[in-house]
């Protein structure tokens, strides 16, 4: 067995991290970080390194990896998680430094601010727990609110997307980052609604999609593949995801380790295709010279972990994520490109500064429209 695959073994207790989050004024807030133990067994071999947690929330995987033993530089574009960090802080002063922005800057981040070299990033893709129990935010269609759905303060909310957008552009972001088969037919009733009236509150939308959607008791909600969609668009996760990416592998040491917890197909399936890139180059044909393969960046790619039974029952969101991770290898950080990921491309949704000339080129995952 190698030295890696000794300490993938080496059992790490969650008794101590596993616990409800104070918010730093002695309340404790219900966010549970999802497949802790496992996140803190993919960085065993770097436990008293520099480790980057690109999307903090409550705070719960800094707050287990500073248990440990490891340097946190933590990162979160949403500004109401200072509390938990300040707490940490105060617990940690020589171990533990936050910053409001976007972790698809973490290499620009960790560098301005002196954090090198960096053993380790972590990431937690998409909303978290907090957000999604905090009605006034508007992430979730369980809870009457403004709809909004920003992780930040600033910029487009899902309301200004649901009453500006076109019919075409709707129905492009709902099929394409909900995979809503009544993408269609929602965008039109959702054009033809808010003629009579803005759309502002979750109820509202929700009760439109109702009246589209039937289902039977036991499934999923109706609304819950449009306001992911929504979400997604609203806060550009897609290319927060691409760029995050290709900022830990430039940002990471030879020997460095990332991990990286999705909570849907789409996510996971640009996650495994990045770590991965060998698999989705293209082999050229008989009459064509085969195209040089470059080495890989990254290796020791994990399999996909889920969450165990046991932690299910106790926090039904881990039902859905999916952890892989891998090592960095010594070869140069290749530069941003969207191609082969698999990204869904929706017309109505703006690419971030310095991917667009990727999303050009990207075309296996082209909206082609919806029933």
């Amino acid at each position: 067995m190698s030295k890696v695959e000794e300490n993938r073994q080496t059992k790490t207790s969650s008794s101590s991290v596993d616990a409800p989050v104070s918010d730093g004024n002695g309340a404790t807030g219900s966010h549970i970080p999802v497949m802790l133990e496992e996140v803190l067994q993919v960085f065993q071999p770097v436990i008293e390194g520099n480790i980057v947690d690109g999307t903090f929330g409550a705070g719960g995987y800094s707050k287990g990896l500073l248990q440990l033993g490891a340097n946190i530089f933590a990162i979160d574009r949403d500004e109401t998680v200072q509390t938990f960090a300040n707490d940490l802080k105060k617990k940690h002063p020589k171990k533990f430094e936050f910053r409001i922005g976007e972790f698809s800057a973490l290499d620009e981040i960790a560098e301005a601010n002196d954090f090198l070299p960096v053993d380790g990033v972590v990431l937690d893709i998409g909303v978290s727990s907090m957000q999604l129990d905090q009605a006034e935010r508007g992430f979730s269609f369980m809870r009457e609110g403004p709809l909004d759905m920003r992780m930040g303060k600033n910029g487009t909310s899902a309301a200004d997307l649901v009453n500006s957008l076109g019919e075409r552009e709707l129905l492009d972001i709902i099929f394409a980052y909900g995979e809503e088969k009544r993408a269609k037919a929602i965008a039109k009733a959702i054009v033809a609604a808010r003629k009579d009236q803005p759309i502002t509150s979750t109820g509202q939308l929700v009760k439109l999609i109702e009246e589209i959607i039937k289902t039977r008791p036991g499934q999923k909600h109706p609304a819950t593949k449009t306001f992911q969609a929504l979400r997604i668009a609203v806060n550009r996760e897609f290319d927060e995801l691409v760029k995050g990416l290709f900022a830990a592998e430039k940002t990471l040491r030879d020997g460095g380790w990332l991990g990286v917890v999705t909570f849907h197909s789409l996510e996971d399936r640009i996650v495994k295709r990045f770590f991965d890139a060998q698999k989705n180059a293209t082999s050229g044909s008989r009459h064509m010279p085969q195209a040089a393969i470059e080495a890989p960046c990254w290796g020791n790619i994990s399999k996909p972990q889920k969450a165990t039974t046991a932690e299910i029952a106790r926090n039904p969101r881990a039902r859905s994520a999916t952890l892989r991770f891998a090592q960095r290898s010594g070869q140069k950080p290749r530069r941003i490109n969207f191609t082969g990921l698999g990204v869904p491309l929706a017309k109505g949704v703006k690419p971030l500064r310095g991917s667009k000339s990727g999303r050009e080129q990207f075309a296996d995952s082209q909206i082609r429209g919806a029933a």
